[in-house]
């Protein structure tokens, strides 16, 4: 089990540079933080060994699927919570995953290839685990923000330039492209590797490396993310809102609401609650203040439902204690499950079959 641990100032320092430049060398760290790199080294591998701080990368956009995200909201039976989330936990495409308080036991984010592909899992993974009585999907139609932009916010703009360098504002190509692919999938398991140790697993040369991580990163076809834990973060409480407005102010909404200080999350939905955002707040004394706020700013949008975060258990491919500390990876990837196919094949062969002669009404 880790230690409580604390966070002080240097550490929070610390993650805020690698929020803002998750894969810049010891050195360059050391210096806008007014630290030798060694120093900065040692402090960071303190707080991941703790499970107190750490990084994560997944691609944004691929070019081999256009994916779909969704949010899925389960019932347990009782007692079957834990084992249904210890389950669900593993399949490398659910990136995050909650229990909260509310109409849901759990609240999973899924990342999934099509719709097709989406209803196999709810049909044939969740449907068919034990312990889940039931589900309700709804399609993310935009995903305005997403946590990888929150910053702890410690650093100036001299530190921030020192951090970026020559970077900032680059270009580049907005997909992970099929000869990136296995290139992606090293930086997700382990986003710091070096590139003489990423041009040897993957065959191609430094230079080769280089010119492929500047281009999907200055694309946004990789997301990087630097986490703390939350119980340590100052911004423990998670509140989830589904809300409802006008289809012609969704957009205008979205973008207001993503701008705020304390969300996290801010998606359009498929549903008749049409817009789900979540929200890090300083204590759960502050969710009515919050709300409240948010009436008298917007008042075209009706919050319809709200659901407080207990355990998240599982936050962008990595599986967290009850306190937000980090356990292990579960790096985050595409879906590969033979049994959920197989299971569809039989259902398509049933159905271009159709109905055998026991089935049929008598004449």
């Amino acid at each position: 089990m880790h230690t409580s641990g604390t966070l002080d100032e240097l550490d929070h320092l610390l993650v805020t540079a690698l929020q803002t430049a998750p894969r810049a060398d010891w050195r360059r760290i050391g210096a806008a933080l007014g630290v030798d790199g060694s120093t900065a080294a040692r402090r960071w591998a303190r707080l991941t060994d703790a499970g107190l701080a750490w990084l994560a990368c997944f691609p944004v956009a691929v070019e081999w699927m256009t994916p779909v995200v969704a949010f899925i909201e389960i019932d347990c039976a009782p007692g079957r919570l834990h084992a249904v989330a210890a389950e669900i936990a593993e399949d490398p495409h659910v990136f995050n995953l909650e229990h909260v308080t509310g109409g849901r036991d759990l609240l999973a984010t899924v990342v999934l290839q099509d719709n097709a592909e989406l209803a196999r899992y709810v049909g044939f993974r969740l449907g068919r685990l034990a312990g889940v009585i039931a589900t309700r999907t709804q399609i993310a139609t935009t995903l305005h923000s997403e946590g990888s932009r929150w910053r702890l916010d410690r650093l100036d703009e001299r530190q921030r330039d020192l951090l970026l360098g020559d970077r900032r504002g680059g270009a580049g190509g907005r997909t992970v492209r099929q000869e990136d692919r296995d290139l992606a999938r090293l930086l997700v398991e382990d986003c710091r590797q070096p590139v003489a140790r990423l041009a040897d697993r993957t065959g191609l040369s430094p230079t080769t490396v280089r010119r492929r991580l500047a281009r999907m990163e200055g694309g946004g076809a990789l997301m990087y993310r630097c986490e703390v834990a939350r119980s340590l973060s100052g911004w423990p409480v998670t509140v989830y809102l589904w809300a409802s407005a006008p289809p012609d102010e969704v957009g205008r909404l979205a973008g207001r609401l993503a701008g705020l200080r304390e969300t996290r999350m801010c998606a359009s939905l498929s549903g008749a609650d049409n817009m789900l955002f979540a929200v890090w707040l300083r204590s759960i004394d502050r969710v009515q203040s919050f709300e409240t706020a948010l009436r008298r700013s917007y008042p075209q949008l009706t919050v319809t439902d709200r659901a407080v975060g207990l355990w998240q258990m599982k936050l962008a491919g990595q599986i967290l204690d009850p306190q937000g500390r980090h356990l292990r990876a579960v790096p985050f990837w595409t879906w590969d499950d033979p049994l959920s196919e197989s299971a569809l094949g039989d259902l398509v062969d049933r159905l271009r079959a159709g109905p055998g002669p026991s089935r049929r009404e008598p004449g």
